[in-house]
């Protein structure tokens, strides 16, 4: 594996940097896919997360291919990403995810058409129809849980705490499957969870943009199955929208 930090180098020109879309959310996933591209049926086999820094992008990548950069646009800092680490040892990180609640529905009568319709269509076997797989914001969830919009004002919860709940319950039950466990002492987290946003990626006129929403969570954690935690968390990432810059984590010993 690779771990790339790829940024705009400091003499690109304003042309090439009006190029680039303004910053615009689907343009920067365009960016980083063409650096790793190779061809119209390559799969995604890297995880990225994007920031802003001085009103320039810069990608952090972990990836099985060196990212391609042709032309003078990137700096590009790549170095081999093979991490060997102990049970019991902690690390800081930090990770930008898409924190959804997996569930199903009932199908109305026409989405039961619809899907009757796409298996024959695709020469799949006739069956019953399975209900509908949905994905709930974990942040809107928790203000259904509690009946938040049917709450008095004074009774509401501070927006950042609802956050902070939510959020940390979510990963928390994250922690055995990725081989890690979050530090979360009484009264005092090892963990912030902030930055709550709504994206909207436009892909083109005529087209309905995509949605989804990402929290940043900061802390402290400890690996409780080494193995489990490289090859599951670090190196293929936590939760979905991966191919829009969710779920790498990044680590460094403290």
């Amino acid at each position: 594996m690779f771990f790339s930090m790829i940024r705009l180098r400091k003499n690109v020109s304003p042309r090439d940097i009006a190029s680039l879309g303004g910053g615009e959310e689907y343009r920067l996933h365009k960016l980083i896919w063409d650096l790793f591209s190779d061809g119209p049926n390559r799969k995604r086999d890297f995880l990225y997360r994007n920031e802003i820094i001085n009103g320039l992008p810069t990608f952090y990548t972990i990836s099985e291919r060196e990212p391609n950069c042709v032309g003078n646009l990137w700096d590009v800092l790549v170095k081999k990403y093979a991490p060997r680490l102990v049970q019991g040892e902690r690390l800081s990180f930090k990770l930008r995810a898409n924190p959804v609640q997996p569930a199903k529905k009932e199908r109305t009568d026409s989405e039961i058409k619809e899907w009757l319709r796409s298996r024959e269509a695709r020469g799949l076997k006739e069956k019953e129809p399975t209900k509908k797989r949905i994905r709930h914001d974990v942040v809107m969830e928790e203000k259904s849980r509690i009946g938040f919009k049917e709450l008095t004002h004074d009774q509401r919860p501070h927006t950042a705490e609802l956050i902070q709940k939510a959020g940390l319950t979510w990963l928390k039950a994250k922690e055995k499957e990725f081989g890690f466990f979050v530090e979360d002492e009484e009264n005092k987290t090892a963990v912030r969870v902030d930055g709550y946003i709504q994206h909207r990626l436009f892909r083109g006129r005529g087209q309905k943009p995509m949605t989804f929403n990402t929290l940043d969570f900061n802390g402290i954690l400890t690996v409780t199955e080494p193995e489990t935690f490289v090859n599951k968390c670090l190196f293929n990432g936590i939760g979905p929208a991966k191919a829009f810059g969710c779920g790498l984590m990044l680590v460094r010993r403290v």
